[in-house]
């Protein structure tokens, strides 16, 4: 993909849902988000004690290791979604359920540093993923957990819901 910058996904793009987090991320270059994006989440994640993974600022509440490792569980979930739309793929895809993933999912057992390492790993796939495609490939939508997707809008579902979730462990989690 050249430096040209992509845009950004009209409304018609996805879902009503997703409109939060599409508006988490500024501007329209997607590519240089999802990079700083993964820089400053990892550092954040790198700099928490490990003490901290284990809170939950509620009951009930994930801890921030889960709140992490669903972070990182929705990317793949997405990306797979980008990667689906972007090869012309008819085929819908399903949602997920993202309650029972937190609950049968091994994050709580998971140090943070390998917790900061599985995002950067995450993240640095799905940069790969979006570096090289071309116009039409961003273009090019299907059908996931009932509802339109284009690629771009996955791309940027992918840095707002992130976002998202950085803002509820900034303010719940690490600012007590």
């Amino acid at each position: 993909m050249s430096k040209r910058t992509i845009g950004r996904p009209e409304i018609s793009e996805f879902a009503a849902y997703y409109t939060g987090y599409v508006g988490k991320v500024p501007g329209a270059d997607i590519m240089g988000f999802l990079k700083q994006q993964m820089q400053s989440t990892a550092a954040l994640i790198r700099g928490l004690d490990e003490s901290a993974g284990d809170y939950r600022y509620e009951p009930g509440k994930w801890t921030v290791k889960e709140l992490i490792g669903h972070i990182i569980d929705t990317e793949r979930v997405f990306a797979y979604r980008a990667l689906v739309f972007s090869r012309n793929d008819s085929t819908p895809l399903p949602g997920f359920d993202q309650d029972p993933w937190a609950r049968h999912a091994p994050h709580a057992n998971v140090p943070m540093a390998e917790l900061a390492a599985e995002f950067e790993a995450v993240r640095g796939s799905t940069i790969a993923l979006f570096r090289n495609l071309d116009h039409e490939a961003w273009s090019r939508g299907g059908i996931g957990n009932n509802n339109k997707m284009t690629t771009l809008a996955a791309a940027y579902i992918i840095a707002g819901h992130t976002e998202h979730h950085l803002d509820i462990l900034k303010s719940r989690y690490l600012n007590r």
